[in-house]
């Protein structure tokens, strides 16, 4: 039977789910069952859907309210999604509890984080020291355009088999602080960190770029073990 997968949607104009349709298809590629999830209010609801799911791909999309990490917003914040933050943190914290599978894309990587008490970066650029590399490319999403270097002894590692690996990048937030039972399992090479994961979870993993869009074997190791995981 094919693991149910839930993937989180954006909200475009306050009223309309947005997805990159991307994002399902590889679930479906990897063997999964794809849901889009709406950006649900209630907590109850939040508790039965997470019940229900067997994974959680939490995609990339906008900026993330600062409050939720206690800090109060910089003059280079984007644009926000309250409801679609809440939503996000809240089933992630349930996926967590029931030690269900998560699998964070870009800002998935910072809800995670987020979620397990974490914080961010809200602008590389003005509030990180030191030069910093062009982390939202303008090359095309399928262009790897820097490397990563991976930590050993991690579930990353033992996912792509590598110390190196080359990513895109489409970011100007970052996670900070890692959240409780939070390790950094990856970073580029201005220090920015590329990846983090659970220690205390079976599979609870983000990554800062977008590997749905690469081709390379790194990026299909990584939806093959996210859709293993689920199976379990």
């Amino acid at each position: 039977m094919k693991p149910l997968i839930g993937v989180s949607s954006g909200i475009r104009d306050e009223c309309v789910l947005s997805l990159h349709q991307i994002n399902y298809e590889k679930i479906s590629e990897y063997g999964g069952l794809p849901v889009v999830l709406p950006n649900l209010s209630g907590e109850d609801e939040v508790k039965v859907l997470a019940e229900k799911l067997d994974g959680l791909l939490l995609t990339g999309g906008g900026d993330i309210d600062p409050l939720l990490f206690n800090e109060e917003p910089h003059k280079e914040l984007g644009e926000v999604t309250p409801r679609r933050d809440f939503f996000e943190i809240a089933l992630a914290k349930e996926m967590l509890k029931l030690d269900k599978p998560i699998f964070g894309i870009c800002r998935g990587s910072q809800i995670l984080n987020v979620a397990s008490g974490g914080t961010l970066y809200q602008d590389i650029y003005s509030k990180k020291d030191g030069e910093l590399l062009q982390h939202l490319q303008k090359a095309p999403r399928e262009h790897a355009a820097h490397f990563v270097q991976v930590e050993e002894e991690t579930m990353l590692f033992d996912i792509v088999k590598s110390n190196k690996i080359k990513v895109n990048t489409f970011h100007h937030q970052a996670v900070k602080g890692v959240g409780e039972g939070i390790k950094v399992s990856s970073r580029a090479s201005d220090s920015v960190i590329e990846s983090i994961e659970s220690v205390e979870h079976k599979f609870a993993l983000g990554v800062q770029w977008h590997p749905e869009y690469l081709k390379d074997e790194a990026s299909q190791e990584l939806f093959k073990a996210f859709i293993a995981a689920c199976l379990e």
